[in-house]
């Protein structure tokens, strides 16, 4: 093969046709030179300390809620304090910033959903209204700020109205398909909530991407998948807020496959990130109290409550108190609960659901199925299905309780949630109705899934379960939803 490089000596100059001459360079100058370069080195070396500039500050907590606001993501408090009083400065001035309108709006929203304190939505609705009044032509960042009011309020068909909307103004903009994935599943939706989420995955990645994916997979049955995409979602997380929102999220999923001490660590964790993170100090209590460290659970839940006054939660401690024999402590959360769903049915939010799941084991199960009735006609979601089946029950119309119960826990309705709650009230129906086959399936399935689900109904699944005995060698295997 010939060699077609030429030597130094024969190629020319590019943009001149004089040959390109090496020139021997006395060994003396080469010397001086290097001398003289390690002297400028050494220099430079010498002030880079003192000339480098200084590292930029991190940014203030108002412009990190601003960027968790405008992202989609969970936000510190004291971040959303900051921005919510920055952008209430500017707008005394600039009443016609349509854009500051909407940040405040969504500020609002997440204050009010991460304080529990629906007070914060009405506020948000005047704010996000306004930036449409002074901007009413293609101000996506006002209706996806009152998708996400809608979604924080449980009004779901407004949700994915808005949310819809938004997304036609700009297709390409990720944060839309969350709030719309959050109104599918509400709504029962799944297989939208599905399309919304391959959108979404082909649009971005990154930790809100992750979370998003996890919520889904966990309503589809996919647990494992779920908690992988949260670990991977905590794990790139930038802000401890956002971090330990993630490590809440999985600490749940922990409790719900059964693994107390897994979501434990996830809830604690989480709370010494953020100590403002009641839904984990939440967890905790639920977890505590299946380990049976009673007195730790009980502060657990009372911390949650004092600075997040969440029915859900004043739910969960009652419910509490009444498998420890103590029916007065209990009728204080409970007298909280109804008092919490007043003052969020004032402000515009929708908390029929816990109302009529209390209601149904509590107070009243005829009242409990007229409000989940009116709830199912309105927004028929997985939650709805469940919590009406249960009632009817309660209320003594077993047939058509079967057929909720059936609906919320069929893969095919459902999504295919695995849920030790939904499971223990399809089993409890049945066992009413004398199917006591798919009773003794459904009841052993509950206990599996999760065996602390309910410091309440544990007792009663295993009693149960117990009383159904084995079954007899010739019983014929009915198949779900016969």
């Amino acid at each position: 093969m010939e060699n077609h490089q030429e030597g130094p000596e024969r190629q020319e100059s590019k943009g001149s046709k004089l040959p390109f001459r090496s020139r021997r360079v006395p060994r003396g100058r080469v010397l001086i030179a290097s001398v003289a370069g390690c002297a400028v080195l050494g220099g430079v070396l010498v002030l880079l300390p003192w000339d480098r500039p200084a590292p930029p500050a991190p940014p203030s907590p108002g412009a990190q809620a601003m960027a968790a606001v405008a992202g989609g993501v969970p936000a510190a408090l004291p971040g959303l304090a900051e921005l919510i009083d920055a952008r209430e400065k500017r707008l005394r001035t600039h009443p016609r910033d349509a854009r500051s309108w909407a940040v405040l709006g969504g500020a609002y929203v997440e204050q009010g959903r991460r304080l529990a304190d629906p007070a914060y939505y009405p506020r948000a609705e005047k704010a996000l209204r306004t930036s449409l009044r002074v901007r009413p032509k293609r101000n996506t960042r006002a209706l996806a700020g009152l998708a996400a009011l809608a979604n924080a309020r449980r009004d779901f068909p407004a949700a994915r109205q808005w949310g819809e909307a938004a997304l036609k103004l700009q297709p390409r903009r990720w944060t839309t398909y969350p709030l719309l994935i959050d109104a599918y599943i509400g709504l029962g939706e799944h297989q939208a909530a599905e399309r919304a989420l391959d959108r979404l995955t082909e649009l971005r990645s990154g930790p809100a991407v992750l979370a998003r994916a996890a919520a889904v997979y966990r309503d589809n049955g996919r647990r494992e998948d779920a908690a992988a995409s949260l670990a991977d979602a905590a794990a790139g997380a930038r802000a401890p807020a956002e971090r330990a929102a993630y490590l809440e999220r999985a600490g749940q999923l922990a409790w719900e496959r059964g693994d107390l001490e897994d979501a434990l660590r996830h809830f604690q964790e989480a709370v010494r990130l953020d100590p403002d993170q009641r839904a984990a100090q939440a967890g905790q209590g639920r977890a505590l109290a299946a380990l049976g460290r009673t007195t730790e659970a009980l502060n657990a839940y009372r911390a949650a409550l004092a600075k997040q006054p969440c029915p859900q939660y004043a739910l969960e401690l009652g419910e509490l108190y009444e498998a420890l024999g103590m029916p007065e402590a209990a009728r204080v959360q409970y007298d909280l609960l109804r008092e919490g769903v007043r003052g969020a049915t004032a402000a515009g939010a929708d908390e029929e659901l816990v109302l009529g799941q209390f209601e149904a084991d509590h107070g009243d199960p005829k009242a409990a199925v007229r409000r989940l009735r009116a709830e199912w006609r309105r927004q028929p979601g997985t939650a709805v299905a469940d919590a009406l089946g249960w009632a009817l029950h309660r209320a003594g119309e077993h047939e058509e309780a079967l057929t909720f119960a059936v609906r919320a826990t069929e893969e095919k309705h459902s999504g295919g949630v695995r849920s030790a709650p939904y499971m223990y009230h399809r089993g409890m129906i049945e066992r009413e109705l004398e199917r006591y086959g798919p009773a003794r399936r459904h009841l052993a399935e509950a206990l599996r899934i999760n065996p602390h689900f309910s410091p309440l109904r544990v007792p009663a699944a295993r009693a149960a379960r117990e009383a159904l005995g084995e079954p007899p060698d010739t019983e014929v295997p009915v198949l779900d939803g016969d």
